[in-house]
């Protein structure tokens, strides 16, 4: 077979480095290629990726092909996507496309046999969190992906769930292919407790939380609940010398939640961190004293999983996808209720028994993730095109 994978999302030259979706394309496209030797792959970049970067990928049954478009992205975007993005695509005379995302999307006018990775629903989920014009942008995409996509991978059963209620799939149509996880986080990093500690300056301990700051992660709740957990936990005569780090990129609205922390009165005990690089996350959990996610959704929960593989107990929402990834393994809250994740802080902060039982617990939860295991469902899901 001749397997195309439209790989834009990794070394992105306007985004950065790989998270999220980039990610899962990095890790999949690595272990497909370790698992394949028989198939003959395609892979697809932006055409601005340095090729130095790309050489990693290099196997003997991988051709790397750039797609033409970018220098024209002020003049009709979307005609010239559906022109050269097509004839970009069947010129390689594919027997099946992976797009590992909807937003990369494949041009209307492609014809060739296609697969679409969907991580979530979140533009339909819970819209009030994105900027409308993007919202809908990103709805128009999803729905169109779906119809188009002659087999979608859904990255959890949530997301299965979402895509059949909400865009109508097909249940033939779609194959729950969970994410694996990454064994680096088994692992020492080069970055000492120390040098971390220093350079964000911190010195008490601390409650993690790591990702993107933007709405949809439910940030401003998480500062009112801490401002709780900081006022109980002082009212229970407890050392309350807790910081609050948040480590993450900023994303949208990212700028005021430096002032929603000064209005709560809590500004000098909330650390940004800014971007964390991957030699700084293991050490950044290892010393957390626990990790929050209050997310309002997500479609996997990766973070959930990093936290499990480096004995970081973890209070976690109870929606979406988090209860299925979690397992039993983390303390779930109500996403919606300050005091309910105020008091799970408490009970973290004061209970060194509990927090170990969540550690034990946390350590076989993540070994059933497995990039290995996706990538050969993933493969059967390829081989189910052949000519």
């Amino acid at each position: 077979m001749r397997i195309g994978i439209d790989a834009r999302t990794i070394l992105n030259p306007e985004k950065g480095d790989a998270i999220g979706v980039g990610h899962y394309t990095y890790q999949l496209i690595r272990h497909l290629l370790e698992l394949d030797q028989e198939n003959e792959y395609v892979i697809f970049f932006d055409f601005r990726v340095r090729e130095k970067d790309i050489k990693k990928f290099s196997k003997p049954n991988v051709k790397i092909k750039f797609y033409p478009f970018s220098d024209y992205k002020k003049y009709l975007p979307g005609a010239y996507n559906e022109i050269l993005g097509s004839a970009t695509l069947l010129k390689e005379n594919l027997d099946m496309l992976h797009t590992t995302s909807p937003m990369s999307r494949i041009p209307t006018s492609y014809r060739g046999k296609t697969i679409v990775t969907f991580h979530d629903l979140a533009p339909y989920k819970v819209p009030e969190v994105f900027p409308k014009l993007q919202n809908t942008r990103s709805k128009t995409i999803l729905k169109m992906m779906c119809n188009k996509a002659d087999k979608i991978i859904a990255v959890s059963n949530s997301t299965k769930k979402d895509l059949q209620e909400i865009l109508k799939c097909a249940d033939d149509r779609i194959k729950v292919v969970y994410s694996g996880f990454d064994k680096r986080f088994f692992e020492e990093s080069a970055v000492s407790r120390e040098k971390i500690l220093e350079k964000y300056g911190i010195k008490d301990k601390y409650i993690l939380f790591l990702g993107t700051l933007e709405p949809v992660k439910n940030i401003g709740r998480l500062f009112e609940a801490f401002k709780i957990f900081q006022n109980n936990c002082k009212q229970g005569g407890s050392n309350c010398n807790y910081k609050l780090i948040m480590a993450g990129k900023n994303g949208w609205l990212a700028k005021e939640y430096k002032q929603m922390a000064k209005d709560l009165g809590i500004a000098k005990d909330v650390v940004f961190t800014g971007y964390i690089i991957g030699d700084e996350m293991v050490p950044l959990f290892k010393n957390a004293d626990f990790f929050v996610m209050p997310s309002l959704y997500e479609g996997f929960g990766t973070t959930v999983l990093e936290a499990f593989a480096t004995g970081t107990p973890a209070i976690v929402t109870n929606v979406s996808s988090i209860p299925e990834i979690a397992g039993d393994a983390a303390e779930f809250v109500d996403p919606n209720n300050g005091e309910e994740i105020a008091s799970a802080m408490l009970r973290f902060a004061k209970d060194e028994s509990l927090k170990e039982i969540y550690r034990q617990k946390g350590k076989r939860q993540v070994e059933k993730f497995d990039w290995e295991i996706c990538a050969r469902e993933t493969l059967e899901l390829y081989k189910s095109f052949k000519k």
